[in-house]
């Protein structure tokens, strides 16, 4: 089975924002969803050293958006069959005639990839642009990306590009739903389940 994927390049992301509001664009999106967000996380203090005091502040941009996992809690958590996971190219999607916006599927995903559409009363949640991959082209959001800090394709085409991991903070394990995605990390990348930092900009994600 094809199992399509996400590249996020963390030594290129500058945090602009440009992927969340071409997403958002494309699909219309009310205020309150973003099926792609930027994450900024955030670590440091001061020290001293030699009597002099000094920062040691560190901090980068994680683009994320669904991660079409291959075990996806969202998929086990709905009570309906409305969201599953297509076995020709292992895109998660919501059915939106199945769905009664019970919202189990937030609360069951890691990532927070599902989301509450209060006008539609039913969850929404990134597609991989479904109708631009039928038309042979990207997602919006690579596309959109100013520094080609994303990319998008089979897996196991993306694992052949690029070399990278699959969690670092603020991200849960990998474990959890095996997800399908690849990020490259920068120099100051923390591991997933640090705690010597935190999300700076919660109020936008």
């Amino acid at each position: 089975m094809k199992q399509y994927g996400f590249y996020v390049d963390t030594t290129r992301c500058t945090g602009c924002k440009t992927c969340t509001v071409a997403c958002k664009d494309k699909n219309d999106s009310p205020l309150d969803v973003s099926f792609r967000r930027v994450y900024e996380y955030g670590s440091g203090e001061w020290i001293e050293e030699n009597g002099t005091w000094k920062q040691n502040v560190s901090g980068y941009y994680v683009s994320l958006s669904c991660n079409h996992c291959a075990n996806p809690a969202c998929v086990k958590a709905c009570p309906t069959g409305a969201m599953h996971k297509r076995k020709e190219d292992g895109l998660v999607l919501v059915d939106q005639e199945r769905c009664v916006g019970c919202q189990y599927c937030t609360m069951a995903c890691p990532y927070g990839a599902p989301q509450y559409d209060s006008e539609k009363k039913h969850m929404s949640k990134c597609d991989g642009c479904i109708d631009r991959i039928n038309q042979g082209l990207k997602p919006t959001c690579v596309e959109a990306c100013p520094l080609r800090a994303i990319d998008f394709a089979p897996i196991e085409e993306l694992k052949s590009k690029y070399s990278g991991t699959a969690e670092l903070a603020p991200l849960p394990k990998a474990t959890m739903t095996s997800p399908s995605i690849i990020i490259k990390t920068n120099v100051h990348a923390r591991p997933s389940g640090d705690r010597s930092g935190s999300i700076q900009n919660k109020r936008e994600v």
